[in-house]
Parts: C-alpha cells; structure tokens; sequence
C-alpha cells in the first residue's frame, strides 16, 4: 500500500510538473499564424476598388492577427472574379493563410447556375464585407445619352470586363425594360474601360458609385461624366440630390416588357441587387478549420470598425460599411434557396442578347530607359516629354522580355532601354521589351 501511495503522489507530482511548465499563454490561433505569409487573392486588377481595399486590409488586418503574419495581395483577375474564387475553393491550401477578395457577381453567377465557378457560394466561409455599396450607369459628357429614359430609344455603347456588373445590368435592362444597350467586350478591368470613355471608344459604363468617385475624383465635378441611374436598393445621397433615378422607378407597366409581370421583374432586380449589399466579400475556402474561421471573421470586423482603419480607406476614397461574416453566410444561404425556376430564369436574364463589338485595346508605345524601379519590379518609372511616369507591371499580364527573350520583370534593371506599351502613361504595363 505505501509503494502504491508513494507510485500515485508521483503521478501526481509529475501531472502538476507538466502543468507548470506548460506555457502559460499558449494560443494554437498564435502558434499557427506566427512566422506565417498569408494571401489575399483578388479577383480583379490592380488598380480598382476591389484591389485597393485589399491592400488597405493587408496593412490592417495582421495587427489583429496573434503572431501578426506577413500578409500579401495578388492579383488573379479573370471571368469577373471566377477564376480567383475556383483557385480559393479548391486549389489553394486550405490551412487559414488564403483569404479571397472575390467581386461580389461571382457568387451570385454561381448560385444561378452560371458557367464557370467550380464553387458553391454557400461552403466558401465568409468572413465579411467591407462595404455595402451602390452602383450607377453613367456615361461620358458627349454622349448622345442624355438621361435614362433616352435608352429606351437610342442605342448606346458601355464597356464590359466580362460577366460582372459592367455587364449584368445593361442585360437586365434590356431584357425586361427594353433598352437599348450595347456592349464593347473584352476589356480587363474597369479602369481600363474609363481610359476608352476618355478616347471616345465607349460611351459608358456599369460599375460601382465609390469606385467612379475613388478613380476619376475630378470627373463629376468638371462635368465629364453623367449619371443616368442608381443600381441599388437603396438610394445614394450624392446622386439622389442630383436628381439621378433608381432602376426601380422603371419597373412599372409602362417600361417592364409584355412577356413579364412588374412583379415578376421586381423580383429579378431584387434577387441581383441584393447581392450588392455584400459589395467587398472576404472569404476562406470550405476547407479552413472552423477555430480559425471564428477567429478570423472577429478579427476581420474589429479591423473594419477600427477608426485607423476607416480613416485609411477614406484617404483611398473608399468608404467603409461592414457586414459580418455570419451575416454574409446566412444571405448566401438565402439566395441559394430561391425557386430554382426563378433563379434558372434569372441566370437568362443577366445573359447580353445585346449588340455586342470586341474591344480593340490601343496601347501607347514609349522607348526610352528605366530610371528607377521599386517593389522588386511592381513599379517601374521612366522619363516621357521632360516628366517621370509611373507604371505598373503586373507579374502575370505584363509580359516581359530582354533582348527578345522572355524574362522576369525582377531582371530589369536601371539604364536598360525599354519600349513600354500602356494603355495610358501611368497605367499598367501590357508589355515591356528591354534591349
């Protein structure tokens, strides 16, 4: 009995040995993300609103993070959003260091059946968004467009990125209003489409109100743009007293065509528009350990309500209107749970059955040498007419080549002579060819 009494307060002795020496702050949140380099995928350009409140949230987001892991943005455009939100969902690793910034139409084109997303909007686990924003069709001052109800008579051309909202809408319109809208497809992101309303390309374009205001501050006060309709369910202040319409107030018998009931239409505007409410999603893929999700989505909101961070992404001309990640789920379920009849008919109706033209990029050619590059060769400057221009190079669309060899931008150096082909001088570089 005493060999097993001193056996037993052994055991005990050596449990409460463990216990001490076990680190008192242990956190398995802090031991996973420590030392760790995590990802914000975007699915759009560089350069736009998606893009630039990535940016913001990586400077911001690791200070809520344990262990405050390095946290970079890339860039992975294409098919409006689908092609990043596919790579999220089912390539990338499922450990809590990817986090996608996906174009809030993705989900939406999935849950209606649409062509491409190799995803179910409702098993990508969201952590929130950072905005609930609006959106407007406008065009450029010399339009022949002069308000909205103009294109129910005269066709007009807007720019499409491919499907997202610079198309969906125009289709909408069209197809239960009646308008007349034409489509230039082809182009690779909305600041694209603004550079050919600035050369007379396209008349117009289909995109978020923050992101005209954030990209083109000047326009609206100098007159070069008008706004023919607001794209939400709730009106925008600034256009409102402007005297710009909802796309609502035409929904009535006098505009909704013959073979849909306003009712019936009014629902398929709601369906779209309330996906807009959800206008800068961030998502874990379905894999992520749900510890790490619970984290995340609390850390990403005290990110968003953070006055630092808010005032930020003012100095971005971003605003800031966060919708929790719990939120988003249970909108995404929601969504998903529409009549399949209803939803296999919307899918239809945000298809162009428009006139539609290809774009045809003209690129502005400039040799002459590097003067200086930063960011191991994200930013390269050089000199143009007795001023230093800024351009970005992208390490996916930008193709590079030194000596007529395809290279990597990091192997560009100061001094090299390079013909750079923009789209516009400041914009990004489609090519760069260095002797």
């Amino acid at each position: 009995m005493e060999k097993l009494h001193r056996i037993g307060m052994a055991g005990v002795v050596s449990a409460l040995a463990a216990i001490v020496s076990a680190p008192a702050g242990a956190d398995p949140i802090a031991d996973f993300y420590k030392g760790k380099v995590m990802k914000i995928v975007v699915g759009s350009s560089p350069g736009g609103g998606y893009d630039t409140y990535a940016r913001t949230t990586a400077r911001h987001l690791r200070g809520y993070i344990p262990g405050e892991p390095t946290i970079i943005v890339q860039n992975r455009p294409g098919a409006g959003s689908i092609k990043a939100a596919n790579f999220v969902y089912a390539v990338a690793p499922q450990d809590g260091t990817i986090i996608a910034a996906i174009q809030r139409s993705a989900p939406i084109l999935q849950i209606m059946g649409g062509k491409g997303p190799k995803f179910d909007a409702t098993k990508f686990q969201w952590l929130g968004s950072l905005n609930s924003d609006a959106g407007a069709l406008y065009v450029w001052h010399t339009s022949k467009i002069k308000k909205f109800e103009d294109a129910f008579t005269t066709p007009v051309f807007f720019g499409s990125s491919g499907p997202n909202d610079t198309e969906f809408y125009p289709a909408l319109a069209n197809n239960l209003l009646g308008t007349k809208f034409a489509l230039i497809k082809g182009y690779k992101s909305a600041p694209m489409i603004r550079i050919a309303m600035e050369r007379g390309e396209v008349a117009g374009i289909s995109q978020t109100w923050a992101s005209v205001k954030a990209g083109h501050p000047t326009w609206l006060p100098e007159g070069k743009i008008r706004p023919l309709v607001q794209v939400s369910l709730r009106p925008v202040d600034d256009l409102t007293k402007m005297g710009v319409p909802m796309m609502m107030d035409f929904v009535t018998r006098k505009h909704v065509l013959p073979e849909y009931s306003v009712e019936d239409a009014r629902a398929y505007f709601k369906l779209m528009l309330t996906g807009k409410t959800l206008s800068r999603p961030y998502t874990y893929g379905p894999g992520v350990p749900k510890a790490r999700v619970a984290f995340m989505r609390k850390a990403f909101m005290s990110m968003a309500n953070d006055p630092k961070f808010v005032a930020a992404a003012k100095r971005e001309k971003r605003a800031v209107l966060p919708i929790s990640g719990e939120e988003m789920q249970k909108v995404m379920e929601e969504l998903a749970a529409t009549p399949k009849k209803v939803l296999a008919n919307a899918k239809e109706l945000i298809r162009f059955r428009g006139i539609t033209k290809q774009a045809k990029i003209n690129l502005v050619k400039v040799t002459t040498k590097v003067t200086k590059i930063q960011r191991k060769g994200r930013r390269m400057f050089f000199m143009h007419k007795g001023k230093e221009i800024k351009t970005k190079i992208s390490g996916s669309r930008t193709k590079i080549t030194i000596g007529g060899k395809k290279a990597k931008r990091s192997k560009v150096e100061v001094g090299m002579t390079c013909t750079f082909s923009v789209p516009k001088l400041g914009a990004e570089a489609t090519n760069v060819d260095c002797k």
